[in-house]
């Protein structure tokens, strides 16, 4: 294959990145094998490397989720009744007004297990997926590709976190928007299981796959092409010279940015389930037609401003880990030097 064929692929990927045209250098990176840093602790795609990925992942959801208990409670109301909370102050207010303080901490022990269990899903599984299929597709194609091989890892590795993450979510939503149900996940889990047996766990798990799994998708995607930007237009030295508190600050702000997208993208699923999860014998397709086109919306300011802190964090935690534990960061992807000499940009 002759170097413009190959030039026209890569521009005829729906999800490519852009490619640098003859006589323009590129960025000395590479996708995913190496580590800039000599002292680690593992190999990259070992066991040990995605065990630890996913203890990273246990702390960066668990603890995040649970540090919003208070805002995320507000968003489910609002969604659910949009009559009695009409903003994200006034939900406090009235919040405050009825339950006190100790209201705002309703499903922090659900979320807390819930998502520790979908961080290591889904952290552990993408690194996984990522390492897989960049295999599968050979070194050149990896990088033609990225972007869609981050898709479809993140989509893959958040298909098991979700299965993971579904009863603990139902029993949160439950206790957060149904007024004297439960107070503790003690109380609310025999409750449910009694009233609808095992189904009343797992009956969200559609919408939750409808609404994490576009938001996973640009979450890794997102962030991950956004770190390899901000080395190459921002930040105004290489990675590698770089210190690590200065890595986990552009990794802060990588997150931030793809966690606004990720709110948007994933809203009106999660609309679905917070109004799913608080009744019982609806299905997902007729509260979508009950809310209509603007009720799938009701909430978004308080999510963006919950996800977009939510992800950032979870990202600066997450490498935060790879960094206490010495495990391998690869640095933003290069282009692979065969596939620079079939493109005539070999020096």
């Amino acid at each position: 294959m002759n170097p413009y064929s190959l030039t026209q692929l890569a521009r005829a990927n729906p999800f490519g990145a852009p490619l640098f045209m003859p006589g323009q250098s590129a960025p000395e990176r590479r996708l995913a094998a190496a580590s800039d840093d000599s002292d680690v602790s593992c190999e990259y795609g070992s066991s040990k490397y995605y065990a630890l990925c996913g203890f990273g992942g246990i702390l960066s959801c668990g603890l995040t989720h649970t540090a919003v208990v208070p805002l995320d409670l507000i968003k489910c109301r609002i969604q659910v009744d949009p009559d009695k909370y009409k903003s994200i102050f006034n939900g406090f207010s009235v919040t405050m007004r009825e339950d006190g303080v100790r209201g705002l901490g309703k499903g922090w022990a659900p979320t807390f297990i819930g998502y520790s269990m979908q961080g290591l899903c889904k952290f552990g599984f993408y690194e996984l997926f990522k390492s897989l299929y960049a295999d599968t597709l050979g070194e050149e194609n990896a990088y033609l590709w990225r972007t869609s091989l981050y898709l479809a890892a993140s989509a893959s590795a958040e298909f098991f976190a979700d299965i993971a993450l579904a009863p603990m979510e139902a029993c949160k939503v439950r206790i957060q928007t149904q007024p004297g149900y439960a107070n503790t996940l003690r109380e609310c889990a025999p409750k449910m299981h009694a009233e609808e047996g095992l189904w009343a766990f797992y009956k969200g798990v559609y919408p939750l796959w409808l609404r994490q799994i576009p938001y996973t998708m640009m979450k890794f995607a997102c962030f991950e092409r956004t770190v390899e930007m901000l080395y190459k237009y921002v930040v105004p030295k290489p990675r590698i010279e770089c210190s690590k508190p200065e890595q986990l600050v552009v990794t802060f702000v990588a997150g931030y940015i793809a966690g606004v997208f990720c709110a948007v993208v994933s809203h009106p699923a999660d609309s679905v389930v917070s109004v799913l999860n608080k009744e019982s014998g609806s299905s997902a397709v007729q509260v979508l037609k009950r809310l209509g086109p603007r009720g799938v919306w009701k909430g978004l300011f308080a999510r963006i401003i919950m996800i977009g802190t939510l992800t950032a964090l979870q990202w600066f935690i997450y490498d935060s880990v790879k960094v206490y534990f010495r495990l391998p960061r690869p640095p933003p992807p290069e282009m692979p030097e065969s596939l620079r000499r079939k493109m005539g940009l070999a020096n």
